[in-house]
């Protein structure tokens, strides 16, 4: 931590950490942060040299971002999750609480899909690539092509 902030007139002084500090304690590369950053996952504030410098908040709000991923959710999801919160607040324990509420469904969902795929990946997946019988390369009347492209079966059409 190299410089320090002061909010407010008689704010204590904040440490600020660099890109690196960020990144090596919250275990995510340096171009994640930035990357969060551009998509208003976090924020950061610059020095006179432009620098990027962080609140020690954001190693907060980077790990819920890595916990939402591993769960399953999209960036999309999880920058919906944190433009409800107040002001960009850190996410407190009652939201995360509301907000992993409010994922279930989601989340039963992606389980459910997982679990039927997990049950059908040993016979063809719908798409044609493992089947040269149904393969809509080899066999242009395919039923499964007829449906839209992806992994048809896979995806809960059946055959």
């Amino acid at each position: 931590m190299v410089e320090v902030k002061r909010t407010g007139r008689n704010a204590s002084p904040t440490k600020l950490f660099t890109v690196g500090e960020v990144a090596s304690r919250a275990g995510v590369a340096t171009s994640a942060l930035r990357f969060y950053e551009t998509n208003g996952l976090i924020r950061s504030d610059r020095n006179e040299a432009g620098h990027r410098r962080y609140l020690p908040e954001v190693l907060r709000r980077v790990g819920f971002i890595r916990v939402a991923q591993h769960v399953g959710l999209t960036l999309g999801e999880i920058r919906v999750a944190l433009d409800s919160l107040p002001d960009q607040r850190t996410p407190t324990r009652k939201d995360w609480a509301k907000l992993a509420a409010s994922w279930q469904p989601l989340i039963d969902e992606r389980i459910a899909m997982l679990e039927s795929m997990k049950d059908k990946l040993d016979g063809c997946i719908g798409c044609g690539c493992l089947s040269l019988d149904s393969c809509a390369l080899y066999n242009p009347a395919d039923i499964a092509a007829e449906r839209g492209s992806g992994a048809r079966y896979l995806l809960g059409d059946t055959p």
